[in-house]
């Protein structure tokens, strides 16, 4: 059992620290990157709960229904209320990369507990699958999602609206289409792949230029200091 929780959970993990790492310059407090990882753990039992139910009352009889709706919208909205709720008004919440952190801690949270089940009931053998696909793709809408809260929280002017619902709608998309390829080929393994392949370059974008971003803010407020000086 200790191989496979820690099986199960060694991915998140060596994920998170990955994402966390590459914050070019404030990096985020070691206890709210924790606690957020916590709340996405936790998220996954009412998630098991309400995808039970719908399950068994047989509300989503479609593949696509089941993909979009159960899995893609459900996990992603209740992961984007975790983070818009207990992360995005907090004042450490104050550079373009830190959506990407809180994100992506929330969204391992649920993938390594989610995991460790997944692991208990199929065998460790699927770990490294799992690793490579799941979990990691967890990560990436996670990536995608606080790139665009990110912006959100940072823009000072119309677009912020915008950018929350982006950060809301492009993960749902990219999951459901994950899992509805899951559902519905046989050798699916043919379309994951450049699936992942896409989505980890779309992923390494957004925090290359949530970086840039910051450091064009940094930039700017020397300026300003430099200029108020010389007055």
């Amino acid at each position: 059992m200790v191989a496979i929780i820690s099986a199960g959970i060694a991915p998140g993990i060596a994920l998170l620290c990955y994402f966390y790492l590459k914050d070019q310059y404030e990096s985020e407090p070691i206890g709210m990157v924790l606690r957020s990882f916590i709340f996405g753990a936790l998220l996954v039992f009412p998630v098991m709960v309400i995808q039970y139910g719908f399950t068994e009352e047989k509300v989503f009889v479609s593949d696509l229904a089941e993909a979009y709706v159960m899995s893609g919208f459900l996990e992603e909205f209740l992961k984007w209320f975790i983070l818009y709720f207990t992360v995005y008004m907090h004042f450490e919440f104050n550079e373009f990369y830190d959506g990407i952190v809180y994100a992506v801690a929330i969204s391992l949270g649920f993938a390594s507990v989610e995991n460790v089940f997944f692991l208990i009931a199929t065998g460790i053998d699927q770990a490294l699958g799992r690793a490579l696909l799941p979990v990691s793709s967890h990560a990436l809408y996670g990536v995608i999602m606080g790139s665009y809260l990110g912006r959100a929280k940072m823009d000072l002017g119309k677009k912020k609206g915008r950018w929350i619902l982006l950060s809301l709608l492009f993960p749902i998309v990219l999951h459901g289409t994950y899992d509805f390829i899951l559902l519905t080929v046989d050798r699916f393994w043919i379309y994951l792949v450049p699936f992942m392949l896409v989505l980890w370059a779309i992923g390494l974008r957004k925090v290359k230029v949530a970086n840039l971003n910051q450091a064009k803010v940094l930039k700017d407020q020397e300026s300003i200091h430099f200029e108020k000086k010389e007055i």
